[in-house]
């Protein structure tokens, strides 16, 4: 038998990856740095940095901006799709987790030895399976829609990490969430541009195209310094042999998870009065809910209360909710230049004939992804007198 030491989780310090969505990996690395970890490596899509089991619990639960938290288990170079097999079915699968729970292999493959992404996961599968066959004469089952433990594989052409996902469902799925509309803003999304928006969580945010309220309640989240995912239960972390509760009540003691007010005025908008429903039964489900004020009104009919805000919104852009996107985007142009002088906007769409409608020169701009929706996200300072102009390309 393997001896525990062998068992690369065991030592004081490991490779940690977090993963993001495309367009969000300086938020990120800037939202790290912001939590004391400035060590970390820009990746694709991810950030990389080094870090012990404490690391990985609080990272899950202080985190807006990642998807998934993965600790490395190997990283090795295979030369044939059997040299897979082979190095993996040396690895301790059992020092990992146990038999009685259900595991499954996720991941991606970009090499031109495997003609089918889906075999590298699977042989990876039987290379779990047969370790534990040759250790305890049984085997774990195998679960692809709710798996206890996830093991995740990338292969880069002959280059393969093999890490454990520590997060388990991703971590967009905060819990706080109980009713969406027919084109909801990913949490991880909505957070994310809140970030690379610069808003200082003091001045007054506006969302006049609120929806469920995701942005509202990402922004009342971060104002109040309360976890995004103070209301999610399980983390895959606890299914593991090495989970320490200790560590993990000790994070859990010094989460933040209510507060007496906010810094600032959080406030949105919706035409529609079931939008405004939902996303006041949203907020229902935290303490920092009844801060914020929620309004069923169109977007032109808001005034602001202060000098300075800012704007964060998601409006229709025509895939997945029909509108007039020339009307409405010319009318949110008038809005902006006439009404919210002072503040600074940030719109996220894929229309660029809707942001040629705007008529505001963009001071920044960012290329994201709503769902599989590519988007810009640009933003706007508004000041009387701005003239209309091209839209910088």
């Amino acid at each position: 038998m393997k001896k525990e030491k062998d068992n690369p989780l065991k030592k004081d310090v490991f490779t940690i990856t977090v993963k993001t969505f495309y367009g969000l990996e300086d938020a990120l690395m800037d939202e790290l740095n912001e939590l004391g970890y400035r060590e970390g490596v820009k990746l694709n899509r991810a950030v990389q940095l080094k870090g012990t089991w404490k690391d990985v619990y609080y990272l899950n639960v202080h985190l807006r901006c990642a998807l998934t938290v993965l600790v490395q288990v190997a990283s090795f170079r295979i030369n044939t799709e059997q040299d897979l097999y082979d190095k993996a079915s040396r690895i301790p699968w059992f020092h990992y987790f146990d038999l009685t729970k259900t595991f499954a292999v996720k991941g991606a493959v970009h090499s031109t030895l495997f003609k089918n992404s889906l075999y590298a996961q699977l042989l990876l599968k039987d290379a779990i399976v047969d370790s534990f066959r040759k250790e305890f004469s049984d085997r774990p089952n195998v679960n692809t829609k709710s798996p206890q433990v996830v093991f995740d594989i990338y292969i880069q052409e002959k280059e393969v990490v093999l890490s454990l996902n520590t997060s388990g469902a991703p971590l967009f799925q905060r819990g706080y969430r109980q009713e969406t509309g027919v084109a909801p803003l990913n949490e991880v999304v909505a957070a994310g541009m809140i970030r690379l928006s610069g808003w200082d969580r003091k001045s007054t945010f506006i969302d006049p195209f609120c929806g469920s309220g995701t942005l509202l309640i990402e922004a009342a989240l971060l104002a109040a310094g309360i976890p995004s995912c103070v209301e999610r239960t399980h983390f895959a972390f606890k299914n593991f042999k090495s989970f320490r509760p200790d560590l993990w009540e000790e994070i859990q003691g010094e989460v933040v998870t209510k507060v007496l007010k906010l810094p600032c005025k959080i406030m949105g908008y919706d035409i529609k009065d079931e939008m405004v429903t939902k996303t006041r039964r949203n907020l229902r489900q935290l303490s920092i809910g009844r801060f914020v004020e929620t309004s069923s009104q169109s977007f032109d009919t808001v005034k602001k209360t202060e000098d300075k805000g800012i704007i964060v919104t998601n409006p229709p852009y025509g895939e997945r909710i029909q509108s007039d996107i020339t009307e409405l985007y010319g009318k949110i142009g008038t809005w902006l230049k006439h009404e919210m002088n002072g503040y600074s906007c940030w719109i996220i769409s894929s229309s660029t004939e809707g942001f040629h409608q705007i008529g505001l020169r963009h001071t920044s701009k960012y290329r994201l992804f709503n769902g599989d929706i590519e988007c810009s996200f640009r933003g706007y300072e508004l000041y009387k007198g701005t003239k209309k102009g091209e839209l910088n390309d």
